[in-house]
C-alpha cells in the first residue's frame, strides 16, 4: 500500500507548486530513482486535467554518455530535449539515487562540456526562465546515511521538511523581501569572514515552496562588481561528484581572485569553466525552520534556517545582476551560535545575529514562529 504522505505530498507539488492548470502540459523526470511518488503525480497531474509526460534517466548510463560525449554530440541531446522543454508548461525534478558520487570519475573537461552545451541550453535557458517548476530530492538509504540516520528516521525528517505550511512561510517572508528590496548595502561579518555587497535595484525573490521543495529562502544578487572582501564558507558542499570543505575566496571589484578548499586545484577549475564562474550570480538567505544541520546535499543544506549562500556562477532571469555562466554553484555559511555564528547588516543596520534576526519586522522567520 502507498505511504498516505506520498499522495498528499504530489498534491501539494502539481497543485501548488507548479499551480498546473487543465490542457497543461507537465514534464517529470526523475533521475536515478524510480518511486510511487512519479506514479502519485501521475494521478495528481490527471485530476486537475493536466498532460503528465514522464522521463526516467539512469545516473549510470548519463555517467557513461558524460565520459565520452563530444561538443557536438551534446549540442544534438540539448536540441532535442529542448525542443520537449519548450512544449511543456511545468517541470518536475526528481533526484535520487545510491550514490551522490556517480559522476565522480569523470573527467573535469567532460563536466565542463555538458554542463555548457547540455544543462544550461536546456535547463537554465528554458526550464528555469520559462516553465513554472519544482526540483526535489527523493529520501533515499544513501542520503539518511548522509544525514546520520535511519532510512525511517530520514523519512519522517524528509516529509517534515517539504510539507511545512508554505504559505504561513511565504507571509512570513514579506517583510524581508521588502527590507531587501530598499536596501542598497550589505555587510557580513563572521569567522574568517568580512564581506562587503550591493543589492541596490536587484529584486528579492521568496522562494515559498514554487521552485524547489525542501523550500524556505529568499534570494537576490550582488551587484555584480560590488562584492569586495573574504568569505569562508563551513557547510561541506558537493558539486560535481566531488566534496569540498573550507571553502574561501577573495573577492575584488566583484571578481574572485583567490579561491582555496579542500580540493583547491578543482574548486579553480570549476571558476575558470568561463568568465563568469568566478563572479556572483546569487545572493539567499535560508529560513527552513526543520532544516537544522546539513546533510551534504545543496537543495537541503541551502535551506538551513540561519544560513546564508553565496552562489559563483550564472543569476537568475528574476533577479538579475548581468552574470552569465554555465556554472551554479550554491555554496553555504551556517551563521547559527553551535557553527561559529555571525552578523548580518543592511544599510548598516544589524538585521540577523547569530542565525536570528533582530528586527521586529523579521521575527517571524526565526524558527520557533515557523513551526
Amino acid at each position: 500500500m502507498r505511504d498516505e504522505r506520498l499522495t498528499r505530498f504530489a498534491k501539494m507539488l502539481v497543485e501548488y507548486s507548479c499551480s498546473l492548470q487543465p490542457g497543461e502540459k507537465i514534464l517529470i523526470e526523475d533521475r536515478g530513482i524510480q518511486t510511487e511518488l512519479t506514479e502519485a503525480l501521475v494521478e495528481a497531474v490527471y485530476r486537475v486535467g493536466g498532460i503528465p509526460v514522464v522521463r526516467s534517466i539512469d545516473l549510470d548510463i548519463e555517467r557513461a554518455v558524460m565520459m565520452g560525449a563530444t561538443k557536438e554530440q551534446l549540442m544534438w541531446m540539448a536540441e532535442n530535449d529542448a525542443k520537449r522543454m519548450r512544449e511543456v508548461q511545468a517541470y518536475i525534478g526528481i533526484r535520487g539515487g545510491n550514490n551522490a558520487m556517480y559522476n565522480a570519475d569523470v573527467p573535469q573537461e567532460q563536466k565542463k562540456l555538458y554542463s555548457t552545451y547540455y544543462s544550461q541550453p536546456v535547463h537554465s535557458k528554458i526550464r528555469v526562465p520559462h516553465t513554472k517548476w519544482v526540483a526535489l530530492r527523493y529520501p533515499t538509504p544513501a542520503m539518511a546515511q548522509s544525514a546520520g540516520m535511519s532510512t525511517r528516521q530520514f523519512e519522517d525528517y524528509y516529509f517534515d521538511v517539504c510539507m511545512l505550511d508554505y504559505e504561513k512561510m511565504s507571509q512570513a517572508m514579506n517583510p524581508l523581501v521588502e527590507l531587501m528590496n530598499r536596501t542598497d548595502k550589505v555587510h557580513i561579518v563572521g569567522p574568517g569572514t568580512d564581506l562587503r555587497f550591493s543589492i541596490k535595484n536587484i529584486p528579492a525573490i521568496k522562494c515559498d515552496g514554487r521552485l524547489n521543495v525542501p523550500d524556505g529562502e529568499i534570494y537576490t544578487a550582488p551587484v555584480k562588481d560590488s562584492v569586495q572582501g573574504v568569505l569562508c564558507y563551513n557547510i561541506p558542499t558537493l558539486y560535481q561528484g566531488v566534496t569540498h570543505e573550507n571553502m574561501r575566496l577573495v573577492f575584488e571589484k566583484g571578481r574572485i581572485v583567490e579561491a582555496t578548499s579542500s580540493q583547491t586545484e578543482i574548486f579553480n577549475q570549476v571558476l575558470d569553466t568561463d568568465e563568469g564562474a568566478r563572479y556572483i550570480g546569487e545572493f539567499a538567505i535560508g529560513v527552513n525552520p526543520y532544516i537544522t544541520f546539513p546533510i551534504k546535499d545543496t537543495l537541503f543544506d541551502e535551506k538551513i534556517a540561519g544560513s546564508f549562500h553565496f552562489t559563483p556562477g550564472n543569476c537568475y532571469d528574476e533577479a538579475s545582476n548581468g552574470n552569465k555562466s554555465a556554472v551554479h554553484w550554491d555554496m553555504i555559511v551556517n551563521q547559527t551560535k553551535e557553527w561559529g555564528g555571525g552578523e548580518m547588516y543592511f544599510d548598516g543596520v544589524l538585521i540577523r545575529k547569530d542565525g536570528l534576526f533582530v528586527l521586529d519586522e523579521l521575527k517571524g522567520l526565526n524558527p520557533e514562529n515557523l513551526k
